[in-house]
């Protein structure tokens, strides 16, 4: 068991509806904790519902940083995220509250623990360009310059994979380096996996898929559609992150009459249902540092491995 004086912070990561906020919330209030987002989409402040994000009151239960402090029409990468967790854990220290990250991302999570690289912001004007030529010439030409210019990174992409491919040229047309010379010279980590406690809750998989179907519908009844018809109303770039959130495509066709709600609602299930599938199998493979508890288990078990009764 790890001395709990060396513990420095909680990781409580798990697939989308297992659990972690309601887990990092009573963690937070038996500790004196500070709960930290840590998920990629929770960050912008336009998607309170459909991402699920703790409630008003939940928040001022016990604080809550990193939730909401994005606008959609930013791209909060993992770098921005990083550097604005390590100012958030600095201040958190100092007021002696143990830091305790919740979410889904995986990066997030390896970005603390591992490091990463470190690719300075990208300019507007240069994000602007490749996107222009995005939706003028094609994803596959966009492939081709790729593979012209950093062959590596283009082996290792998809052809229709939009979003990289147009990360990739940005990366190497602001800096005139490609992303592999980038991840060579990455930025230390915040935490050492010996100074953490963390965890992975892992339910059932039917019992999973039961709860994201249900959190789905609860969703569409405390108002997702009317905050999704808020988003589309801005008509921000459709491959800027917050565009993508899961339920989001399908619900913005169904506001476009292209399905109906039924047909959209399923829809956003089943893409849910296959992100918490990926998210089980990157972990697995990615951070295998993190112990695998059930939900139920977990308030006892990050209890035993801090040292603490409560």
């Amino acid at each position: 068991m790890q001395g709990k004086g060396r513990i420095k912070a909680v990781l409580i990561a798990g697939p989308t509806a297992s659990g972690k906020s309601a887990l990092a919330l009573a963690l937070a209030e038996a500790t004196g904790g500070t709960v930290i987002n840590t998920d990629s989409m929770q960050v912008y402040r336009d998607l309170r519902i459909i991402t699920a994000r703790p409630t008003p009151n939940e928040e001022a239960r016990v604080p809550h940083r990193l939730y909401g402090y994005c606008d959609a029409a930013v791209n909060c990468s993992a770098g921005a995220w990083v550097n604005d967790a390590a100012a958030v854990l600095g201040e958190v220290r100092t007021t002696n509250r143990l830091p305790i990250f919740a979410g889904g991302s995986g990066l997030y999570f390896k970005a603390l623990t591992r490091g990463l690289s470190a690719v300075p912001p990208i300019p507007q004007h240069t994000r602007d360009g490749v996107r222009a030529r995005l939706e003028r010439d094609g994803v596959e030409a966009l492939h081709a310059e790729l593979a012209k210019r950093d062959p590596a990174s283009a082996e290792k992409l998809k052809v229709r994979d939009r979003s990289r491919i147009a990360r990739a040229l940005e990366v190497i047309e602001s800096t005139g380096r490609s992303l592999g010379d980038w991840h060579r010279d990455g930025l230390p980590p915040l935490l050492r996996p010996e100074q953490t406690v963390a965890v992975f809750l892992n339910p059932g998989r039917d019992e999973l898929y039961e709860r994201i179907d249900r959190r789905f519908s609860k969703m569409i009844d405390a108002g997702a559609l009317d905050e999704v018809s808020a988003l589309a109303a801005r008509k921000l770039d459709p491959l800027l992150p917050a565009m993508k959130a899961h339920g989001i495509p399908a619900l913005m066709r169904h506001l476009r009459d292209e399905i109906s709600l039924d047909e959209a609602v399923e829809t956003g299930r089943a893409d849910t249902r296959h992100y918490a599938k990926r998210q089980f199998t990157w972990f697995r493979h990615q951070l295998p540092e993190f112990e695998w508890v059930s939900p139920a288990d977990g308030f006892d078990r990050v209890g035993q491995m801090l040292g603490r009764t409560f």
